[in-house]
């Protein structure tokens, strides 16, 4: 891969119990890209992001973070992490609960109404977060992690509950921040959403299938609808192996046991 490089994952294996759920994953994610990790509910997307911000034991293999072991804490100010579950004060404003975030980073007051309006929240800055649909409780979320302005910022499918309009604003929004530098992983099990991205992860079973572009996975999968260039992908690697998969090899076929919320292996 051409360029620097933010994030670089060589032999990733993570075990729960006896079951396996990643398997020898090495992969380089690009400075200033937005890298997509995209695979049905199940693959290891969140377990690998885990393993990038360093809130993962890991069995095997490194990963290197912005030239630095993953969660070490000279990287605490350059990385946000945006989990499926919404890390904010319900009890505060959202106002107050992005000023607080961008006062640990040394943010402005300026800067927290800035990433309100990214997300469109501005006009709920005095709502207490706790009265907030679900979707507008994640956004707070997402502006809690953009107003430190990290260098690197992953996020667990952030559009989950969105309207398409929001959706693509966001993405708007993750765009921009590409261009100004900032590096950005995003999973999604949508495959519409690849089309937004630079680079692609695709994963199932706990195997990285493929690290490409979007105009790549087109051509390899022989068409120009990603969800189905992705299937045709999976089916053709599952007849290569013989349709086994790595958990079935490893663990009899059982799934890895769910995380504190219940998804922590999708």
């Amino acid at each position: 891969m051409n360029g620097p490089v933010s994030v670089s994952v060589e032999g990733l294996r993570v075990e729960r119990g006896k079951a396996t759920v990643l398997a020898n994953i090495s992969a380089n994610i690009p400075q200033g890209r937005i890298t997509g990790l995209l695979g049905p509910s199940g693959s290891g997307k969140t377990t690998l992001m885990r393993a990038m911000v360093g809130v993962q034991r890991i069995s095997a293999g490194t990963v290197t973070v912005l030239g630095r072991p993953a969660g070490d804490p000279r990287n605490r100010n350059d990385v946000g992490y945006v989990t499926q579950a919404a890390s904010v004060y319900r009890d505060l404003s959202v106002i107050d609960n992005v000023r607080y975030f961008g006062s640990v980073h040394g943010g402005s007051r300026d800067e927290s109404h800035a990433v309100l309006a990214a997300v469109g929240l501005s006009e709920l800055a005095k709502r207490k977060a706790g009265d907030l649909s679900g979707g507008q409780f994640s956004r707070v979320s997402l502006a809690c992690a953009l107003v430190g302005k990290p260098r690197l910022l992953v996020l667990d499918e952030p559009t989950v509950g969105l309207d398409p309009v929001l959706r693509a604003d966001l993405w708007s929004q993750f765009g921009v921040m590409a261009s100004e530098g900032t590096t950005l992983i995003i999973s999604s099990h949508v495959m519409e959403e690849a089309a937004h991205c630079d680079s692609l992860l695709l994963l199932r079973d706990g195997m990285l299938l493929a690290q490409l572009t979007p105009a790549q996975l087109r051509e390899n999968g022989r068409t120009d609808d990603l969800e189905l260039a992705f299937l045709r992908l999976i089916r053709e690697s599952m007849e290569a192996d013989g349709g086994s998969s790595v958990r079935s090899r490893d663990s009899g076929g059982s799934r890895p046991p769910g995380g504190s919320r219940g998804r922590e292996a999708s």
